[in-house]
């Protein structure tokens, strides 16, 4: 058995040094599982038989001299929008109660490929929308909410129930629920990872990414479901995953060399909306990473970003509207009430003005590649305030642009404000630019040194 958690690149070393067995981390999980999701209530299945079968078949393989795939052994949470084979994809709606997916969507074959331990389906809002979900923030009190839609995904990761999740993103339900709980989550660039397989609220929009308690752990998970990683055979996990010189993104040594370039602070609009305690921290914050940063680095935003969130609403609520249509005429009283708001909101969208919102938002991505040229990294708040209550998953609009304009964004904790919640510092990179976005994250990550967990941990 093992007392503490190891990033997922240690546990790949240590497992294959036999300083620890899959079994070890899956029973640690369904211990916290135990432990604590009667009151966290993050998962909605848990398929600890499997789990364990899964762990047994990677020991005896390991036993025999074979060599594991790279994330063999490592327990991960898949948000119940994204289909299991053998599972049902509820996507918190009592209309899906005995769905059945009858194959694994594409990025959990890429995660199954890997030999990751599906560990089970994690809780989220209803139909990825804006309804609160019965999941609560391991932090402080567990009054607050874990954020939205990847509730389930932040809250299992925070707390240890497993290593890493899989979330998705409209608005900002993985990076608003990361920061909300104290980890770190990757939004890839728009249609980086298969939506095969997941269950949609807008096409435009919608962006699967993982979960995890650091940005290393992140680069593992999402170098597998982006099908990068190099062949493992003959590859150590430890290079397959970063750490060395040779990987499939290029990222050597993740973390320890200095940045290949500065970070630029956007005090328009994302320092001016940020309570004080939010300002206060992101200043320690990027103290702490002044090597890349100064106060003269700034960035001001293009004159398109005045309509983004009015034109990201439209977009989605349209889409939501056209894929619920059918159900929603014929089970309205099944919806919850924010996702009824929003398909209604997109019924009355008209045509015209779901065309001009789209080609808005290609305006918007042009404008923003172009702030971003010479792979500059724009960083900001993660959320405006620290998770509130659980009548609410949050406010996405320090978000929802990014998700807009389809660029990848991380988010890594990086304090703790006066109420006792963690906040998170927000890096946004060029399109298709997640590894050197990784590689400053993992840089700001060794500096800013947060190393606070949930208090329930210490129970």
């Amino acid at each position: 058995m093992i007392s503490s958690l190891p990033t997922i690149a240690k546990a790949a070393e240590q497992i294959r040094a036999r300083e620890i067995s899959p079994i070890d981390l899956v029973e640690y999980c369904l211990a916290r599982i135990e432990q604590f999701d009667s009151r966290i209530h993050a998962w909605i299945l848990v398929d600890a038989d499997g789990a364990r079968e899964q762990a047994t078949r990677q020991q005896e393989m390991l036993d025999r001299g074979s060599e594991l795939p790279p994330l063999a052994g490592i327990p991960i949470g898949i948000k119940d929008i994204i289909d299991v084979a053998g599972w049902p994809t509820k996507a918190g709606s009592p209309l899906r109660e005995n769905h059945v997916a009858t194959e694994d969507a594409t990025l959990v074959r890429s995660l199954r490929s890997a030999d990751a331990i599906i560990l089970g389906k994690t809780v989220t809002t209803q139909f990825a929308s804006f309804d609160p979900p019965p999941t609560r923030n391991p932090w402080n009190n567990l009054a607050r909410t874990p954020g939205g839609s990847s509730s389930g995904s932040a809250a299992a990761v925070a707390t240890e129930m497993c290593m890493a999740a899989i979330g998705s993103q409209t608005g900002g339900s993985i990076i608003r629920p990361a920061s909300y709980c104290g980890v770190a989550g990757l939004k890839p660039t728009f249609g980086r990872v298969s939506l095969e397989g997941v269950v949609p609220l807008s096409e435009h929009l919608d962006h699967p990414g993982p979960i995890a308690r650091s940005v290393r752990d992140l680069w593992a998970v999402y170098a597998t479901i982006q099908r990068l990683v190099l062949a493992w055979q003959g590859t150590s996990v430890v290079e397959t995953f970063g750490m060395r010189p040779v990987d499939p993104f290029g990222i050597e040594h993740l973390g320890s060399e200095p940045p290949p370039r500065r970070f630029y602070l956007i005090e328009q609009y994302f320092m001016e909306q940020a309570s004080p305690d939010v300002q206060s921290i992101t200043r320690s914050s990027l103290k702490k990473i002044q090597d890349a940063w100064s106060e003269e680095c700034s960035l001001n935003l293009p004159a398109s970003f005045a309509e983004v969130h009015l034109n990201h609403y439209r977009i989605m609520a349209h889409e939501a509207a056209e894929y619920h249509k059918r159900d929603y005429e014929a089970h309205r009283a099944e919806y919850a009430p924010n996702i009824s708001k929003l398909i209604d909101d997109g019924f009355a969208t008209s045509r015209k003005d779901y065309l001009a919102a789209r080609e808005h938002q290609q305006q918007f991505q042009a404008d923003v590649d172009a702030m971003l040229a010479d792979e500059l990294i724009a960083v900001m708040p993660s959320t405006h305030t620290t998770a509130p209550t659980c009548e609410t998953t949050g406010d996405p609009k320090f978000n929802s642009p990014w998700s807009y304009a389809g660029v990848p964004t991380i988010t890594i904790p990086c304090g703790i404000a006066s109420d006792g919640m963690p906040c998170g510092l927000q890096l946004v990179g060029p399109r298709g630019g997640e590894a050197k976005l990784l590689q400053a994250a993992g840089w700001c990550e060794e500096r800013i040194g947060f190393n606070d967990r949930p208090p329930i941990l210490d129970e």
